[in-house]
Formats: C-alpha cells, sequence, structure tokens
C-alpha cells in the first residue's frame, strides 16, 4: 500500500509517514500485542502510542517480535501531561523509553498543554515552556529524533515558539470531518507545524453519518475510508486506531482521490459526529 510509505517532510527535515497506527484505548497485553503486530504485517510504519495508554510494554514487544528493521519505523510517544518540570519529564522519557525496549524514538510528544481534568482551567505558560526546553536537550542528546506538542491551542504554540531553539515539528490535534479546528489548523500551517489528526473517526461516531455515508458510496469506500482520506488531503498526518484485522486492513486501502466538489463539500460540512467528545480547549 504506498499510502503506508508515503511521508509528509517536516521543518527539521525528516520525514514522518502519513498514516500512523494509533493504540489509544487499546489495552496493554494481548489486545494490544496481537493490534500492532497485525498492523506492521499489512504494512503501516508509524506507530504511536503514550505513556498515560498504559500499554507501551505491548507496543515495544510487538515492534520487537516484527520483522520489520527500526530504521524503517516511526514511533511515537508522549510525556503525560501533568509532568511538566525538567526531573519529571526526564523520568518519564526514561520509563517510556524502558518500556517500549528501544534506544530512541522518532517522536516525542508534550500530551497536553495542561493536565488531564484541568483543561481550559488557565494556562500553564511557564510549565510547557520548561517541559518544553527538556524535550529539546532529549533531541540534542540523539535519544528523541524530533519533537513536538498535542492539544496546544493559538496561545500555547505562541508561547513555545516565543522560547524553542528547536521547533516543534507537529501539533496532534482533535480533527476529523466537521471539527477541523479551523484557528489552530491555520496557525500551525503559517509556522510549518504539521497537523496530526487523532480520532480522525471520531472514535467511531463519524460512522453514523448518512452524508458523508452517500459520498463515500460514489467513490465504492466505507464511511472510515473516505474519513480517513479527507484527513489526508487536507494534509495532516492521520491517526487510525483499530483492533480486528479487518478494520486494520481495511484502514490501509486508502489510495483513492476524493474530487475537489467533495472535498469541498466535506471542509464545509458541520460538525459530523456532534454527540462525540470534544475538546473544550479547541472548540
Amino acid at each position: 500500500m504506498s499510502i503506508l510509505t508515503d511521508t509528509y517532510t517536516l521543518n527539521n527535515g525528516t520525514k514522518i509517514p502519513k498514516v500512523a497506527f494509533g493504540t489509544w484505548q487499546t489495552p496493554d497485553g494481548d489486545v494490544a500485542y496481537q493490534a500492532v503486530s497485525s498492523a506492521l504485517k499489512f504494512g503501516y510504519r508509524h506507530i504511536d502510542t503514550a505513556k498515560i495508554y498504559g500499554n507501551e510494554k505491548s507496543v515495544g514487544r510487538a515492534i520487537a517480535d516484527s520483522d520489520v528493521k527500526r530504521e524503517d519505523l516511526w514511533v511515537t510517544t508522549k510525556l503525560p501531561s501533568q509532568d511538566k518540570t525538567r526531573d519529571l519529564v526526564l523520568a518519564d522519557f526514561e520509563s517510556s523509553l524502558s518500556r517500549l525496549g528501544l534506544d530512541y524514538v522518532d517522536l516525542y510528544l508534550i500530551h497536553a498543554p495542561w493536565p488531564w481534568g484541568e483543561a481550559g482551567s488557565k494556562h500553564f505558560d511557564e510549565e510547557n515552556a520548561e517541559a518544553w526546553k527538556t524535550l529539546e536537550e532529549l533531541q540534542k542528546s540523539g535519544r528523541v529524533k524530533s519533537i513536538g506538542i498535542s492539544n496546544f491551542d493559538v496561545h500555547d504554540m505562541e508561547n513555545i515558539l516565543k522560547i524553542a531553539e528547536i521547533k516543534p515539528v507537529v501539533n496532534q490535534i482533535q480533527y476529523y470531518i466537521g471539527f477541523t479546528e479551523p484557528k489552530i489548523s491555520k496557525f500551525a500551517a503559517e509556522h510549518d507545524i504539521r497537523i496530526e489528526a487523532y480520532s480522525p473517526l471520531a472514535t467511531g461516531d463519524i460512522l453514523n453519518s448518512e452524508a458523508i455515508r452517500k459520498i463515500a458510496g460514489r467513490y465504492n469506500v466505507s464511511v472510515a475510508q473516505l474519513a480517513l482520506r479527507f484527513t489526508l488531503q487536507n494534509g495532516t498526518v492521520t491517526l487510525p486506531k483499530a483492533i480486528s484485522e479487518r478494520h486494520i486492513q481495511e484502514n490501509t486501502q486508502l489510495d483513492f482521490t476524493i474530487n475537489d466538489d467533495d472535498m469541498r463539500t466535506l471542509n464545509s460540512m458541520p460538525d459530523a459526529a456532534p454527540a462525540h467528545f470534544h475538546n473544550s480547549t479547541q472548540g
């Protein structure tokens, strides 16, 4: 599948696979191990996890047991959002690297600008600045190839850019048809920060959209495939997640093109999954 080996060039010159295999809400143990093993078997070369997901050990074991060379993989993990001091960042990174069983990760993200449960309560500018400077240390050490952010709004990106010696390469945000974060996306594009689309299927809620189903039918693809292709044609890295082999494989079949008229329609749609959880800081 060429789409799984297609890449974007990031602002530091590295090439990131356009399609990632997400592991949020994938239970540790056999479920995560089998899901990642299947993803690698079907050609995914970009695996996304996080310390808070609790499945780094199983993700790492699946990578170790695969026949894919490490240099052919892109592995992302994330700093817990509440840990922003230098000591905590370094400790978290060491524990993630150990659980993954890797010598380095390709991308390390600050998972959110605020501790979970405090989203939107206030800004954590000084704390995020300290965390970012520590990520820069990690990149300079060679054990992280690229660094970035997740769930950062325009203010939080501005705060990082003011003090950054190394610019974030990506901002991973909630992004799907009808919820494309135009302010965040525009600012990121203006500063050459690539958007990564997590929950591109709104954790499955988008599958109930009759309007999207009609458009998908014109291409003889599923709603999921159309939704993923939409995010790619908007220039994002897309992060589908799945557990069953059928869905993991189906999500690789994205080598088709949505025409300009349909892209305009999709980009002007209201929220395709209004009942889905929304990040309150990204409205």
